[in-house]
């Protein structure tokens, strides 16, 4: 992708979204960023954040060619019928055996949320009435069972709990990644792949940072914006020559420059040297002190 600027740029579909914003952190974490952030003046992460995810489209449109040949291969992946012929499934793991036949959720996110909540109703009856009991009369034999009971169901609540959360977690980079199905074309999958690392690319480098810099303040290191170095390796780069020969000082045709002294005429000499000799030199008139008396 040359990165040629289109005339009508795609907008920035709502799955792609979530990239975009992953994208617009890693951004705003960038060493060249992350200086003018601190200069005075300069807005916060925050709000360029939220200036950035407004402009969205604009933003993106710096990388439309990219992200129109990124989003033509993910429809015709999505469009392309699973050859016959491709690998057999895996088997399910867990998290696909609790997940319902049309893809919606199914037994497991119920567990997640109902687990806990069930463990924790009955640690707190069983822990209400174990110490109730205990208070009224030390002697009763039911209320340590009960308070135990109390406590072991309060940890299976907890434990429940953060498995729901690392299922969902795993859910969630299961999904991110997106693998292909089974019998998908691999090679229009590569080339996917790779249009997706080349648009991320351009996003980030003429969309998310030249975005991030026109709104910051200049310090002092940064580029300007539209700023390229120089190459050092073009064809049309010649170094400066240090090595050429200065004027040669002792050759016959070297003439000296005529520095002459300031005075008037007849007062200096043909050597710039007051000629004290001369027919305009005049001596002082001293006088002795007698004479100032």
């Amino acid at each position: 992708m040359n990165g040629v600027p289109m005339s009508n740029p795609p907008p920035l579909h709502a799955e792609d979204r979530p990239e975009y914003e992953r994208l617009l952190g890693e951004a705003l974490r960038d060493r060249t960023v992350l200086p003018a952030l601190r200069a005075p003046g300069a807005p916060t992460a925050e709000q360029l954040r939220s200036l950035a995810l407004r402009d969205a489209d604009g933003v993106n449109a710096a990388a439309a060619t990219e992200y129109a040949h990124y989003t033509a291969l993910r429809d015709s992946l999505r469009a392309t019928p699973p050859t016959a012929d491709g690998p057999a499934p895996a088997a399910p793991g867990l998290l696909g055996q609790l997940r319902s036949a049309n893809g919606g959720a199914g037994l497991f996110p119920a567990l997640t949320v109902l687990t806990p909540i069930l463990a924790w109703a009955a640690a707190l009856v069983l822990l209400l009435v174990g110490y109730l009991l205990q208070a009224a009369d030390p002697t009763i034999a039911l209320a340590r069972p009960l308070i135990t009971a109390g406590w072991v169901a309060l940890a299976a609540g907890v434990a429940a709990m953060a498995v729901g959360v690392i299922g969902l977690l795993l859910t969630a980079i299961r999904d991110g990644a997106a693998p292909a199905p089974p019998g998908t074309d691999r090679e229009l999958a590569a080339e996917l792949a790779d249009a997706r690392t080349e648009w991320r690319a351009a996003l980030r480098e003429r969309g998310l940072l030249p975005y991030l810099h026109s709104r910051l303040p200049a310090v002092p290191g940064r580029p300007a914006p539209g700023y390229s170095s120089p190459d050092f390796n073009s064809p049309g780069y010649s170094s400066p020559d240090f090595t050429s020969p200065g004027p040669d000082l002792t050759s016959p045709g070297y003439t000296p420059p005529a520095f002459t002294s300031p005075g008037p005429e007849g007062i200096t000499g043909s050597d710039g040297r007051p000629d004290f000799t001369g027919p305009g030199y005049t001596p002082p008139a001293f006088t002795s002190p007698d004479d100032v008396g």
